[in-house]
């Protein structure tokens, strides 16, 4: 009877066990399911700085159903403007997910990289006064408007932003300027950097230019 009682008693034990691993697993992927802020279009956009999470939050233009979150779909559907100049952010990472938005200034914060390399709709952007010794504006082939001055950039790529018309990189640390690419540039300002030469053979349209405080010894 003791045997049968010990026999009857584990069989449960192990079919409770089993129970709580299945519900386990299943919650497990529920809760992937439902964190995955970039495959679902209702999911949650990342945005870990604080400062550039809240001035989302507070724009009902962007925050459209008022929650304390930024979703996917909200981010895809806004295609006007982010104007976080002046908010001490650090981080701008959640941006890549506004990829119809066509203006941003995120000027005078404390940003060391800017990535808008998804945001192919964008056509100006403001990055001036931060501590960027990265910029990526690759992807931002619609851009006509680059104001990157008075930053820690070395080095700029804007070869694929041939419908760039305005460029100000001045006050960086740029050795090199390659704008053969960019024949639609009618205004470029490069002042304040370590150029030693610059070629603009290639920028017929060019109508303003500021070269100042270079070292240069060639100039086309």
């Amino acid at each position: 009877m003791i045997a049968s009682f010990f026999y009857t008693f584990t069989s449960n034990l192990k079919t409770l066990i089993m129970k709580l691993l299945l519900l386990l697993l299943c919650c497990k992927g529920l809760f992937n399911c439902c964190g995955n802020d970039k495959r679902d279009g209702n999911g949650i956009v990342n945005i870990p700085d604080a400062n550039f999470k809240a001035y989302l939050v507070g724009d009902s233009a962007i925050n459209t159903n008022g929650d304390k979150e930024i979703q996917v779909s909200e981010a895809s559907a806004f295609s006007d403007t982010i104007d976080c100049a002046n908010l001490k952010i650090s981080n701008l990472k959640g941006i890549e997910a506004f990829t119809t938005l066509t203006t941003l200034d995120c000027g005078y914060n404390i940003l060391t990289s800017l990535d808008v390399s998804k945001n192919t709709a964008l056509t100006f952007l403001k990055c001036y006064n931060n501590k960027l010794t990265s910029l990526d504006v690759s992807g931002a082939t619609a851009l006509t408007s680059l104001n990157c001055g008075r930053n820690k950039l070395t080095s700029i790529d804007v070869s694929k932003n041939t419908a760039l018309t305005g460029l100000v990189c001045g006050a960086n640390q740029l050795r090199s300027l390659d704008i053969s690419k960019n024949t639609a540039l009618t205004s470029l300002d490069c002042w304040g950097n370590h150029l030693t030469s610059l070629d603009l053979s290639k920028n017929t349209a060019l109508t303003s230019l500021k070269c100042e405080e270079n070292k240069l010894t060639s100039l086309d």
